[in-house]
């Protein structure tokens, strides 16, 4: 696995301040937390994305990218899981691992038992990962709405920790509404809105930065 196209690329910075983590403790990462690219991680791929751990542990990581909608419609993919799909109802770009498979997030009704459902793994509290080979008919009434995902991020043992101790990721706690939200909004420039300050202030960096 590897968290960009190439395992051995660098990523791309405009500097190094000592005060990148502005204030941020340090946390142990675990499934259900977010990766919030660092202000001066340009690399594309993971320029101002927002990433949920889906996985951590001794092998590696695994995550999606959940502010990169594609144009491409579930309809034209996935026809019998469509109806269930969060608005906009386009695949994700999850990240740039096997952009051939599917992966996909949903978000359970609260109070949902799924310990007896088969298709469905729980992540971090409301959030679960689906096997689309599953009856999206059983599915349906158990979850408020999925998110497909069109390849991952990986990291291979050892390498997230590396670009963490590089602090090219803020590591922050997710919302269950996360991995369904919609893209009629910033979600980089959202989830750090809604940290204590001073990370809050990394909220209103702009965009285009490094062309003025």
């Amino acid at each position: 696995m590897a968290g960009g196209d190439d395992p051995d690329e660098r990523r791309t910075r405009d500097g190094h301040g000592d005060d990148r983590r502005r204030g941020q403790p340090a946390v142990n990462v675990r499934a259900g937390n977010l990766l919030v690219s660092a202000i001066d991680l340009v690399e594309p791929t993971f320029r101002r994305t927002v990433v949920y751990v889906i996985e951590h542990n001794d092998a590696g990581s695994l995550g999606v990218v959940l502010n990169r909608p594609s144009e491409t419609p579930v309809e034209d993919v996935l026809p019998t899981w469509a109806d269930l799909a969060a608005s906009p109802s386009d695949l994700y770009i999850g990240g740039p691992v096997k952009r051939d498979a599917a992966l996909c997030l949903a978000v359970l009704h609260a109070g949902v038992d799924i310990s007896e459902i088969r298709g469905l793994r729980r992540v971090d509290g409301r959030v679960v990962l689906v096997d689309l080979d599953a009856d999206p008919a059983e599915i349906g009434p158990l979850v408020e709405r999925i998110r497909v995902f069109a390849g991952y991020a990986g990291w291979s043992m050892g390498q997230l920790d590396g670009e963490l101790d590089n602090d090219d990721w803020i590591v922050v706690s997710a919302l269950p509404s996360d991995p369904i939200a919609t893209d009629r909004h910033d979600l980089w420039s959202a989830v750090l809105r809604r940290q204590p300050l001073p990370l809050a202030l990394l909220a209103t960096h702009p965009i285009e930065l490094e062309r003025n």
